[in-house]
């Protein structure tokens, strides 16, 4: 049998394979979450390494299996090292590898923190999207202004054109204005503003987005919230349980946001229950739950599914072999055992 050899791609041939590919994505992101709810996927629970010396620092395996058009399986390392910020480079560094469905073997192995953070952004724009219930997008409250907020920028301004204004807060005021400068970059007509507190941006967006590196809740009123409101809690761990209890809260799966000390799982530890979750990105996508309940501000907290890696991995797969891009990797494997010199 002939050999087949382990695509190789770089994060400077991910952004290239990427670039204006944002509707691409998002089709490939609601197609994974509604091939997940139909049981055509295996998702195990991600695994977490922490460091005793370093509590803010860890690594996450997200292993899976996705079904449907896809027919894919494979894993995403992702390291998260908040204080590369600080030194210069980026706080995440990942790899996703993926493996043939006819023999096991790895197919392709391709850097994935832009992969990441381009599936959590999709994930999140087609949410803030749909929980609007129709209503347009002017102003967008940005809460950590750092890559995934970014990215969450650049796909609701596919799904939302109108988006004019950006309301902007970071503890780091530096880092808003180098947000700020390269947004305009992209849209230069954009008017930008800088809040001084949560609660500033809050009432003032439409749609607020929370991606920031916060290990425990910070933020217990959200009542500044305009009641047609969404909030896009892609951090997980911003607001408090007591927030949580009292909103309209749409998940990724249930399962997997429960865990790891998510604002959400503090208040199913609280309470002993989890039907303050209305349900699924998939359920509102495919029209089983309304947008949106009345009197209640919707919050979307992904936990973030690795089957959205493995989506988007086998999109940039495909992309890389129609453009001949990458590196072919051949004789990884070793021989078998039978053909083996004796060493």
């Amino acid at each position: 049998m002939k050999e087949q050899p382990i695509l190789l791609l770089t994060g400077d041939e991910i952004l290239n394979l990427f670039k204006g590919r944002e509707t691409d994505i998002m089709e490939a992101v609601a197609s994974a979450a509604l091939i997940h709810k139909t049981g055509d996927a295996t998702l195990p629970h991600s695994n977490f390494v922490f460091f005793p010396e370093k509590p803010r620092d860890r690594i996450i395996a997200l292993p899976g299996y996705l079904g449907g058009d896809f027919q894919t399986a494979g894993i995403k390392w992702i390291a998260s090292f908040p204080e590369n910020v600080d030194k210069g480079i980026e706080r995440a560094s990942a790899v996703l590898i993926l493996n043939d469905m006819e023999n096991g073997r790895p197919k392709a192995i391709m850097e994935s923190s832009i992969i990441s953070a381009r599936r959590t952004a999709a994930s999140a724009a087609i949410a803030g999207d749909i929980l609007r219930a129709g209503k347009p997008v002017k102003r967008l409250g940005l809460i950590g202004c750092g890559p995934i907020n970014f990215e969450v920028l650049r796909f609701l301004q596919v799904r939302q054109p109108d988006i004019n204004t950006l309301i902007l807060y970071d503890l780091n005021l530096e880092r808003a204005k180098q947000f700020a400068s390269k947004s305009l970059i992209r849209t230069p007509d954009l008017s930008i503003e800088y809040a001084k507190s949560y609660e500033e941006v809050l009432g003032a967006g439409d749609i607020t987005a929370f991606c920031t590196t916060a290990g425990v809740p910070y933020l217990g009123d959200i009542s500044a919230c305009p009641k047609d409101s969404v909030i896009l809690h892609v951090s997980l761990r911003d607001l408090s349980p007591e927030v949580i209890l009292n909103a309209d809260n749409i998940v990724d799966d249930p399962d997997h946001v429960l865990k790891a000390n998510t604002s959400l799982h503090l208040l199913e530890q609280k309470i002993g229950r989890r039907d303050f979750i209305r349900g699924t990105l998939a359920d509102i996508i495919d029209g089983s739950q309304p947008p949106r309940v009345e009197g209640k501000i919707p919050i979307f907290s992904p936990f973030g599914m690795g089957l959205l890696d493995l989506a988007l991995g086998e999109l940039a797969l495909k992309l890389a072999r129609e453009q001949k891009m990458g590196q072919e990797i051949y004789g990884f494997f070793p021989p078998s055992w039978i053909e083996q010199p004796e060493r």
